[in-house]
């Protein structure tokens, strides 16, 4: 039995998904993108999903980009399809209402950078490398890069990593904001699982209503994004969460959501 692309870890709610594809250095081909959108369906219906972890399988990358062996001899309608495939496996984990973090170890290019681009946080290793470098084979992002780069750290910077093919390292990218956090390789691991358990221990109702004030909001005008934040504001008081956290604040204690 050949083994899975996508393993999946569930710990109380907190959701680690590896692809496991080492040998090729975890390029996304057909096979991984239909496998993922696969577990990231199941993972819509998880009424007690916290959050979810991206990583790749190996100490050498993430994911180095899109398979370029199975999209090389492809037609234009062929290439589109599988672009297609991929934006809408990309854009179901940038839906999914709990905070998403890429777990990034070495190469995190194309394809790579532009799953992590997806992800709420991104948390680097000191040998990770990144960048957009399709222009290098004749070709441009195609799994969102082009439009949530530009978002993630401004529309020079974009066109300097899109257009040149550069690779940066971790520093640079935490510098220009494309990652959240970068520590050593040894410490990486731990630093996640304390994450984890951060997030995991927070009111979750209230973790995703910042999570959709935040990705909702930047896609209106200012007052009807604040129009946004004030009614999910609201909603948090028609809940179990907000009386256990203000109580427990009151009483000096830690909440049990």
């Amino acid at each position: 039995m050949s083994e899975k692309l996508i393993d999946v870890v569930d710990n109380a709610g907190i959701v680690r998904l590896t692809i496991n594809r080492p040998k090729a250095l975890n390029a996304l081909n057909s096979g991984v993108l239909a496998e993922l959108e696969r577990v990231l369906v199941d993972l819509e219906g998880h009424s007690d999903l916290r959050a979810v972890i991206i990583t790749g399988a190996g100490e050498k990358s993430f994911v180095a980009g899109a398979d370029i062996a199975e999209m090389r001899d492809k037609t234009p309608m062929q290439a589109r399809e599988f672009a297609r495939q991929a934006l809408d496996t990309v854009k179901r984990l940038e839906a999914l209402p709990v905070p998403t973090v890429a777990l990034v170890n070495g190469f995190c290019l194309g394809g790579g950078c532009e799953l992590a681009l997806a992800c709420d946080w991104a948390v680097a290793s000191d040998n990770a490398i990144f960048g957009q470098p399709e222009v290098l084979l004749g070709v441009i992002p195609g799994f969102g890069g082009t439009q949530r780069l530009p978002r993630r750290v401004g529309p020079a910077m974009a066109i300097d990593l899109c257009t040149t093919g550069r690779k940066i390292d971790a520093q640079e990218a935490l510098r220009i904001g494309l990652v959240n956090r970068v520590m050593p390789q040894a410490e990486l691991e731990d630093y996640v699982e304390e994450l984890s358990q951060q997030l995991g221990s927070n009111g979750p109702q209230s973790v995703r209503a910042a999570k959709q004030a935040i990705h909702d909001g930047m896609d209106q005008d200012l007052d009807s994004a604040l129009a946004l934040e004030n009614a999910l504001f609201a909603l948090c008081f028609a809940g179990d969460e907000q009386p256990e956290g203000m109580s427990a604040f009151v009483e000096k204690r830690k909440p049990n959501f």
